[in-house]
């Protein structure tokens, strides 16, 4: 059984599917490992550092033959050339969006893909759900990239030349991203409110510390599997009016609010930017999705009027080291749910396992489920 990780090749994606640790456990499992080489560089992790973990290190192409290939960002028209047929893929394959044109040429190959994004959001599935680790350090990172511009400090501080209050920030969206970005920005000492269309999440919100923002939408956002849905048209216009006057008192905003296989709602609208004082700053961590604020720009960073729009999609790869540790841990996890031990290492799919149920979108070349 040969395992393989192939360098990422997406721009501004600074993350490694495997780390010392865990390829030395598949090692010991008694998988063969490959790494192309410099497929750690940027997460610190240098080429011999895996060999002393019992890797081999090898070309791409040599990755991208193997049984099973671990990557981060799914892959591109020319990695899908360089697959062996019948492996099976383990990444985030973005299914509800580039994944439909992405799946159907990995089919062709008669491959089985695993998709990170779709594991369930149940207890005994949160040791393998990268998507909630990454987020974690999205949200952490989010507050940090916003900090750094910010021209003011953040804690209350009281000097001989007077009283500075603590910075106001305001986070919408309270999923995992937002729960951490209220704990970060909690911890670095500002004032901190956050508002999320899910009701049950008033208690998480205040035990960090934070101001739930009570808004009576006569509605529910909660949708299934623990995420957001649309709103109603209504809903939304309410929404927007009244945060728009949170938006204006905030120095610092960190939105998250995403819907599954839809655009990012809007909730913070160009005039309500324009409403904000001079310096401050939105972090925008749905940007890759249209973004929360209507002037957001994918991987940019915008001024209005003094205000700073930050749209970074890549939060995770800012903090490589950390962010490839706990993805590489994910994947070792969920490795334990199809490695086999009987004769020697195989493959082996429990569909009645709801994990690998719903997270094997491809299966032998057949497409699964709704993707």
């Amino acid at each position: 059984m040969q395992i393989g990780i192939p360098k990422e090749t997406t721009p501004r994606e600074s993350r490694v599917a495997a780390v010392v640790e865990t390829v030395r456990k598949l090692v010991a499992q008694g998988a063969e490992v490959v790494v192309e080489a410099g497929a750690g560089v940027l997460s610190t992790l240098a080429d011999d550092d895996y060999r002393a973990a019992g890797a081999k290190i090898g070309t791409a192409e040599l990755a991208f033959k193997s049984d099973i290939v671990l990557k981060v960002a799914p892959p591109t028209d020319d990695e899908i050339e360089k697959f062996k047929e019948g492996s099976l893929l383990i990444s985030f394959l973005d299914p509800l969006g580039r994944g439909k044109q992405i799946l159907p040429k990995l089919a062709l190959r008669k491959m089985s893909a695993i998709a990170l994004e779709l594991i369930p959001r149940i207890t005994r599935a949160q040791y393998v759900d990268a998507l909630s680790s990454q987020a974690n350090l999205a949200g952490y990172k989010a507050v940090l990239e916003g900090v750094n511009r910010f021209k003011k400090i953040i804690p209350m501080m009281t000097t001989s030349a007077g009283t500075i209050p603590p910075a106001q920030v305001l986070v919408l969206g309270a999923g995992v991203a937002g729960l951490q970005a209220i704990a970060t920005a909690k911890r670095l000492g500002a004032r901190v409110e956050a508002f999320d269309v899910r009701p049950e999440v008033k208690e998480q919100i205040e035990s960090l510390g934070a101001r739930f923002i009570e808004i009576p939408l006569e509605e529910s956002g909660a949708g299934s599997g623990g995420y957001a849905k649309e709103l109603s048209e209504r809903a939304k216009e309410m929404q927007q009016q009244l945060l728009t006057e949170r938006v204006k008192k905030a120095d610092l905003i960190i939105t998250t609010a995403l819907i599954p296989g839809r655009p990012a709602p809007k909730l913070i609208t160009a005039d309500a930017v324009r409403g904000m004082r001079r310096g401050s700053i939105i972090v925008d961590m749905a940007a890759a999705a249209g973004g929360n604020c209507e002037l957001s720009k994918a991987d940019g960073v915008v001024e209005i009027e003094g205000v700073t729009i930050i749209g970074y999609t890549d939060l995770p790869s800012r903090i490589a080291d950390h962010a490839s540790q706990l993805y590489a841990k994910n994947m070792l996890n969920y490795l334990s749910f199809i490695l086999t031990k009987e004769t020697s290492l195989g493959i082996r799919f429990d569909l009645g396992d709801e994990i690998v149920s719903k997270s094997l979108v491809l299966h032998q070349g057949e497409l699964r489920g709704k993707v």
